[in-house]
């Protein structure tokens, strides 16, 4: 019964009905034009912003912390196992359309997080809590929907995305080095929840020592195997661009299938839209002091997530196409397809980056659900509880599971949280527009904008004390 239910839904929003694909572009599209496509206009203040971005106080982490910790929910299975399932499903056209939402998705991602920075509220122990359940209550006051996205949020992040990410960690050491997915699923299980019970504070400082190291290491292989076979590489761009659409000897039958694959890989990986980054976004506290900066941070991590680090696999595996066998699935591509260009050291590597990946992830999702608890009144030491010990018992439960059923499950939560977060984000677009318009005038008055409540008009009200 449950298998029916996940396939029906995911036919319906990922499958026959495409209904994600149409909302997400239609997303993107729209925050692009309303805010005139600020992805582009404002692409070096992106990194300009994170000056001063290691700063923090005790109601938050800095922003620094939010994008890595935004980061190491991102970067994790769909930047490797992801990227290779799209191009297999869907050729090498699947990168093209990879690139797109995320370009499309670098809009809608900065949307989501001024709201999660506006509307954050402060909990019992002082601490930033927010996300698209608080500005859904809070912005729209439709507590109903608020409890609906949560409710999915729970689903995909608290339960699915952690037991894929321990899926693919355990599929990895097991082929690589033989490690039985029992125990390497225990000592998973373990160290996450020794991290965990820390906290936001401690997940971030654990993000921001693991991610940097971890993306790095990945970028500089993948250059290094680009520079060994840069002859084939204007091959593979090319190929990249006519696959993408319909102009390979596939033709136009294949061109659904890049889009679909494309779009669905991407969205994954990068998750602008889905309304998950937003509860990084709210932990922070911006430098300078106004929601629309956590905006720009997270829209870099978009940029870094799929532009960069998705590159960075699409371009091993399609230098190696025709050299990794053709009866594999998920991590095992990408896998084969760095051990054709580094030899067995290759296969080890990706296992090892693979781990961090995915491990990161799967602290950074405790990490966003677990800020929900303050919607239901549970973030006391016994809800905490019980959520901790049934997210740690779903990372082991997934370190075992079969890989389609993990992906089914994870497919299903995003395709979901992705619709109730983008009718959020439409209702609430006024807002985002005032917003970052009072932060574009004020930056170029004072060169460092600081956000008053007063000079902005914004829909539904803040918690009290939070803004001035």
């Amino acid at each position: 019964m449950i298998n029916e239910i996940v396939s029906f839904a995911n036919n319906v929003l990922w499958g026959e009905y495409q209904v994600l694909i149409y909302i997400l572009v239609l997303a993107g599209v729209w925050f692009s034009l309303r805010l005139r496509f600020i992805q582009l206009r404002h692409f070096a203040y992106m990194f300009k912003v994170m000056k001063g971005s290691t700063q923090g106080d005790k109601s938050g982490i800095s922003s620094y912390q939010a994008l890595c910790t935004g980061l190491s929910a991102r970067v994790g299975t769909g930047n490797l196992a992801g990227v290779a399932m799209a191009i297999s499903l869907g050729g090498s056209g699947a990168v093209f359309w990879m690139w797109v939402i995320a370009l499309l998705g670098m809009a809608t991602g900065f949307a989501e997080s001024i709201l999660g920075q506006l509307y954050k509220v402060r909990d019992d122990h002082k601490e930033y809590r927010g996300g698209p359940a608080y500005y859904i209550r809070a912005g729209l006051n439709k507590p109903w929907l608020a409890v609906l996205f949560a409710l999915c949020l729970f689903l995909g992040y608290g339960i699915s995305f952690s037991a894929m990410q321990a899926n693919t960690i355990t599929d990895a050491l097991n082929h690589t080095f033989d490690i039985s997915s029992v125990y390497s699923g225990a000592v998973i299980t373990f160290i996450a929840g020794i991290i965990v019970m820390g906290g936001l504070r401690s997940i971030a400082r654990f993000a921001e020592l693991i991610v940097p190291f971890m993306s790095l290491a990945f970028i500089l292989a993948a250059v290094a195997v680009t520079l060994i076979n840069i002859q084939q590489v204007p091959a593979v761009l090319m190929d990249i661009f006519n696959s993408a659409f319909g102009l390979t000897e596939a033709g136009a039958g294949a061109l659904g299938a890049a889009i679909k694959n494309g779009i669905q890989r991407g969205l994954y990986s990068n998750e602008a839209g889905a309304g998950s980054v937003p509860h990084a976004a709210a932990g922070a506290t911006p430098v300078p002091n106004h929601p629309v900066a956590q905006g720009y941070v997270q829209m870099l991590g978009v940029f870094i997530d799929t532009m960069v680090l998705c590159s960075c696999t699409a371009i091993v595996i399609l230098l190696a196409q025709g050299n990794i066998g053709s009866e594999m699935e998920g991590i095992r591509i990408t896998q084969n397809a760095m051990t054709h260009h580094m030899g067995m050291s290759g296969d080890m590597f990706v296992a090892i980056i693979i781990t961090l990946f995915s491990f990161t992830s799967v602290v950074a999702n405790y990490a966003y659900a677990e800020s929900n608890l303050h919607l239901f009144k549970l973030d006391n030491i016994y809800g905490r509880t019980v959520y901790t010990l049934l997210y740690l018992s779903m990372v082991y439960w997934g370190a075992n599971a079969s890989l389609k059923e993990v992906w089914n499950m994870a497919d299903m939560a995003l395709g979901l949280m992705t619709v109730v977060n983008i009718s959020a984000l439409m209702l609430l677009t006024p807002t985002i527009v005032n917003l970052t318009r009072d932060y574009q005038v004020k930056l170029k008055a004072t060169n460092k904008p600081e956000f008053k409540l007063a000079d902005v008009k914004i829909q539904g009200k803040t918690e009290d004390g939070v803004w001035s």
